[in-house]
C-alpha cells in the first residue's frame, strides 16, 4: 500500500509566510548590514528545518546576525563559546546528583533552546564536535542512555575562521554534512560600512530589537514549506546535478544523497518565501552553491574554493526539463 500524499500548500498559506519570512528579513537588516541573499538563505534553512555554517573573517558580523535573528523570534537563545577544553556535556547537558533526592536529574545544556549559536566551532575538540551530530540530525540528545527531545524549531548557526587554524580541528565531513548551507558574509561596501559606523555609535542596534513572529509561527511555516509541491521532473534534475559533481574529475568525493534532500528542502523553502506553493528549477540553481559547495571534497591538486568551480559548472550544463 503506497503512502498517503501529503497534504499541498494552499496558495494563500504560502503568502502569509512569505509575509512572515519579509517580516523577519526586515528586522534583522535592521540592526545588521548583510546582502539580502546571504539573508535569504538563513531564512531559508530556518523554514526547511536546516542548519548554517557561517564561515568568514573576524568582526564582519557572524555573531551579530545569530543575535539578530534570535531576537526576532520569540523564543530561546544560546551561545556556545566553543573552545580547546570544552567538553560534550557543557553542550548537551549532564546527569547531576541531587543529595537530597537521592537521585540522578538531567541538567539540559544550552543546545536545548531554540536558536544555538556556536561560536569558533572548530576550537572544539572533535569529540566535542560529534557531540552536536545527534543534536543537529535527530533533533535529540542522548545521556546515559535516556533521550531527551530538542525544543521546536531548532536551528544551529555555527561560525568559524577560514585563515586561523591555529589551535583549532577541521571540522571531519560527517560534521559538515549536517549544515543545510555555508554562508559568507563579506566586507559591506564603503557607503554601506559607513552607514554602519553611524548607526552603532551609540550602541548595539542588535539590543534594541523585538520579536516580529513567534516559535509556533515558525513551526507552521516550517510545515508549509515541507508541503510545497515538487514535481518529479524537477527531483530527477537535482538527481543529475548530484552526479554531474560525482563524475567531475576536480572531484574526489561529490555530493552525497543527504545533499539531494537538504537541496530540495531548501528550494520548497525558498518558493514558500516568495509566496509560491510549487518549487522550480530556478529554486534550486539559486541554492546549489551554499548548499552543495561545502560538502564536496576536492582532488589533493586543487583547491577547496574550486569546489564552488564544480558547483556553477554543474548548474550550467545540466538541463533542466
Amino acid at each position: 500500500m503506497e503512502p498517503a500524499e501529503p497534504a499541498r500548500l494552499a496558495p494563500r498559506a504560502s503568502e502569509a509566510f512569505a509575509a512572515t519570512a519579509q517580516r523577519l528579513a526586515e528586522n534583522v537588516s535592521g540592526a545588521v548590514q548583510v546582502r539580502p541573499e546571504t539573508l535569504s538563505h538563513v531564512l531559508v534553512a530556518l523554514l526547511a528545518e536546516g542548519h548554517v555554517l557561517i564561515e568568514d573573517y573576524p568582526g564582519v558580523g557572524k555573531t551579530a546576525l545569530a543575535r539578530a535573528l534570535s531576537k526576532s523570534i520569540d523564543c530561546q537563545f544560546a551561545r556556545v563559546q566553543c573552545t580547546s577544553d570544552l567538553l560534550p556535556a557543557d553542550v548537551v547537558g549532564t546527569n547531576v546528583y541531587d543529595q537530597r533526592e537521592q537521585r540522578f536529574e538531567f541538567r539540559p545544556g544550552p543546545v536545548f533552546a531554540n536558536v544555538v549559536l556556536v561560536d569558533e566551532i572548530n576550537r572544539a575538540s572533535p569529540k566535542t564536535q560529534s557531540g552536536l551530530l545527534e543534536c543537529m540530525q535527530e533533533r535529540r540528545v542522548t545521556v546515559d542512555v535516556h533521550t531527551h527531545e530538542l525544543a521546536r524549531p531548532f536551528l544551529v548557526l555555527a561560525t568559524q575562521n577560514p585563515i586561523e587554524y591555529e589551535g583549532t580541528y577541521p571540522l571531519p565531513e560527517a560534521q559538515v554534512d549536517r549544515f543545510m548551507v555555508r554562508i559568507s558574509l563579506g566586507y559591506p561596501n564603503r557607503r554601506a560600512e559607513a552607514g554602519m559606523l553611524a548607526d552603532h555609535e551609540s550602541g548595539d542596534k542588535v539590543l534594541a530589537l523585538r520579536p516580529v513572529t513567534t516559535a509556533a509561527e515558525i513551526l507552521a511555516a516550517q510545515d508549509g514549506a515541507a508541503r510545497v509541491r515538487a514535481t518529479e521532473p524537477l527531483r530527477d534534475y537535482v538527481v543529475r546535478l548530484l552526479w554531474r559533481t560525482r563524475e567531475d574529475p576536480r572531484v574526489d568525493l561529490g555530493a552525497s544523497p543527504r545533499a539531494g534532500l537538504m537541496l530540495l528542502r531548501a528550494a520548497k523553502a525558498r518558493a514558500m518565501m516568495v509566496g509560491r506553493d510549487h518549487a522550480l528549477p530556478d529554486d534550486v540553481q539559486a541554492l546549489a552553491d551554499p548548499v552543495l559547495s561545502h560538502r564536496l571534497v576536492m582532488a589533493p591538486e586543487y583547491p577547496r574554493a574550486a569546489a564552488r568551480d564544480v558547483v556553477a559548472d554543474a548548474v550550467s550544463s545540466v538541463r533542466a526539463l
